[in-house]
């Protein structure tokens, strides 16, 4: 069934603000984001890590978990996180380790050193929410706008998932 064929979704009324316009707010802020774990780590002397290197830490978190099972929570692409991973482990934030199971398969975890990182990065993060979540309002309003997000992250994945069916989530 086409897009064109498929049940009528309830149209909303148009707010003028498009998905595309969404996207890039998300995208810029995706970016600055990334700026803030940069001046973390160049404060704390980090010079071994990415701020995208950063993130998958925190993918990982406190969780054992195959290389695969990292892909698929990270959303990254095989090649970009097997090099990630190759730092991670060089610079020894993760251990990797063959599995007990099947040794072609590697498991991973973060190190002393990876998780002291994420506790540090964690901590700066607090300060970063207290600049917009200054009050009982502010702070509804990004509960508000988390729920909205996973929403449309959901919208769309199925939109590729299922090529454009309307989802009743």
């Amino acid at each position: 069934m086409s897009r064109a064929e498929g049940p009528e979704a309830p149209q909303a009324e148009p707010t003028g603000i498009t998905h595309i316009e969404i996207v890039r707010v998300v995208e810029r802020l995706h970016r600055r984001s990334l700026d803030l774990v940069r001046a973390d780590l160049i404060e704390a002397g980090v010079d071994d890590l990415s701020p995208s290197q950063v993130m998958m830490l925190f993918t990982i978190g406190s969780s054992e978990l195959s290389v695969r099972d990292l892909i698929e929570r990270g959303y990254y692409l095989g090649s970009n996180a097997s090099y990630s991973l190759k730092r991670l482990v060089e610079a020894e934030y993760v251990i990797r380790t063959a599995s007990e199971r099947d040794r072609r398969s590697a498991r991973i975890r973060l190190s002393d050193k990876g998780r002291e990182l994420c506790d540090m990065i964690k901590r700066n993060d607090k300060t970063y929410h207290q600049l917009v979540a200054r009050n009982e309002a502010e702070i509804r309003d990004l509960e508000t706008t988390f729920r909205t997000l996973k929403r449309i992250e959901q919208a769309w994945s199925n939109a590729v998932r299922y090529r454009g069916i309307a989802s009743d989530e």
